[in-house]
């Protein structure tokens, strides 16, 4: 697959309504800056090189990650890496989490699993979106992962 089109078609139908939609609320909410495209096999929100220069220290060749969208064989998976950079937008995530869904938090570090899709928050997933500028996040990025 080498297109974000590619991977949604490529999803069971069920799946595909779910990405489209998740899709299209990161699309309309997600800072200026931040650019769509197929990034490690799933749909990424990235900062391009014209903004970002030096790109991602793991191959600068790449341009900086910052957000993922992907379907997984057994979840929907929403990767947010200013989550796990920042320590408040992670415990105002977690605190609010509660009062959008009836089913427990499943997280890691920068990924937020959704198990059943019908209980996917998509009001909050607008908000988590919004909270982050692209000069925010290579702020961050910086401070706690370039060496």
């Amino acid at each position: 697959m080498s297109s974000v089109k590619e991977y949604v078609e490529g999803l069971p139908e069920d799946r595909q309504l779910v990405i489209k939609k998740l899709q299209s609320l990161i699309k309309k909410n997600i800072p200026k800056g931040f650019e769509e495209q197929l990034s490690y096999g799933m749909i990424g929100y990235v900062v391009p090189h014209k903004i970002y220069p030096d790109g991602y220290h793991c191959d600068p060749k790449l341009p900086l990650p910052f957000l993922a969208l992907a379907s997984q064989k057994n979840f929907i998976a929403l990767y947010h890496m200013g989550v796990c950079a920042k320590p408040e937008l992670y415990d105002w995530f977690v605190a609010e989490y509660p009062k959008h869904c009836k089913s427990k938090l499943d997280m890691g570090k920068s990924c937020i699993r959704f198990k059943k899709t019908e209980d996917i928050p998509y009001d909050l997933i607008t908000e988590l979106v919004t909270k982050m500028t692209v000069k925010d996040w290579i702020s961050f990025y910086e401070k706690n992962y370039k060496k």
